[in-house]
């Protein structure tokens, strides 16, 4: 099969994000033109109101990804739903993040304005040495959660363990986590929903401070998350193909390629997600397709009916599909 242009994979235009967490590692180690001051956040594919993006090259240039999802459907052949489902992002936690935690769907459709709920995953790309994460809480009910909180216990009622570089997360809603020190490549529910339990007291360059949100917070926290001691990957690689997640919502691999022998990742989803997240780069071929030369910091999405993606070249990947 030959790929015609409409069917060839589609590269997304990042939209980055300030944020009073955030550092320049965006700019220094995948070479993005960002805004000045601490930027956060690149939304590398995503068709979410807050950051839609604009596909460049290719036969739908210039062309939304949320307007192709509602108007050329046979790119996502047998999706679900009446949103792009996934975004994948890349994090510079050069700060903490807030703590904080995601609802539910059931609870953002309902107190979100029909928004989707959000589960996440994290795959940790660089850990300075004194990385950290906050994962889980200890409180038992939302009574002892909130008079943790309000007696600043954070130290006995938050899960705080290191991170290194090939750790992996997964982030459920309820869930309670922040992190600092780290970038970080995120596959998650296209939301923009975030309740905040504590800011450690930041003030913005206005001298505001950020809006908690501690009502939402102990309604979706869920009190009987098992706490997590490390992210150390355990399951096996296959091909240079490791499963990292299946959930509910989205799937998710790590890709190893090295050398001149093709890895390849079978495209019989309605969509896939790429993003090249380390190494020199190198090159996909889709089906019996053109070839695409590919960088760190690359991302793609990988329509229905593509062909499989045929890599050659020395770098690590991200690949996800919803579910």
């Amino acid at each position: 099969m030959t790929v015609d242009g409409t069917r060839d994979i589609m590269f997304p235009r990042p939209v980055f994000v300030e944020k009073i967490w955030g550092g320049r590692k965006l700019e220094t180690e995948f070479g993005y033109e960002i805004p000045d001051g601490p930027v956060g956040e690149c939304w590398s594919i995503s068709a979410h109101p807050n950051g839609d993006c604009l596909i460049e090259g290719g036969m739908w240039d210039g062309r939304y990804l949320s307007d192709l999802w509602a108007n050329e459907p046979q790119l996502f052949d047998g999706a679900q739903g009446d949103r792009f489902p996934l975004l994948i992002k890349i994090l510079d936690a050069h700060d903490y993040l807030s703590v904080q935690v995601h609802p539910d769907d059931a609870y953002a459709i309902e107190h979100e304005n029909g928004s989707l709920g959000k589960s996440e995953c994290w795959y940790i790309l660089e850990a300075d040495p004194d990385a950290r994460i906050m994962i889980g809480q200890r409180a038992h009910d939302r009574d002892e959660f909130a008079a943790m909180v309000k007696e600043h216990r954070w130290s006995e009622l938050l899960n705080e363990i290191p991170i290194h570089a090939g750790d992996f997360f997964a982030i459920n809603p309820g869930t309670v986590h922040a992190v600092r020190g780290a970038l970080i490549l995120e596959t998650q529910q296209s939301s923009d929903v975030t309740y905040r339990v504590y800011d450690f007291d930041r003030r913005q360059p206005d001298g505001s401070q950020r809006e908690l949100h501690m009502t939402q917070c102990l309604d979706v926290i869920d009190f009987s998350a098992p706490l997590l001691a490390d992210g150390t990957v355990s399951a096996p690689e296959i091909g240079g193909i490791t499963k990292l997640m299946s959930c509910t919502y989205f799937d998710v691999f790590r890709v190893r390629v090295t050398g001149d022998a093709p890895v390849t990742l079978t495209q019989d989803k309605p969509f896939m997600c790429v993003s090249v997240v380390a190494g020199e780069g190198g090159t996909v071929r889709v089906g019996e397709g053109p070839l695409h030369e590919l960088r760190k910091g690359s991302h793609f999405l990988a329509p229905s009916g593509c062909g499989d993606l045929a890599f050659v070249g020395d770098m690590e990947l991200i690949a996800s599909y919803a579910n």
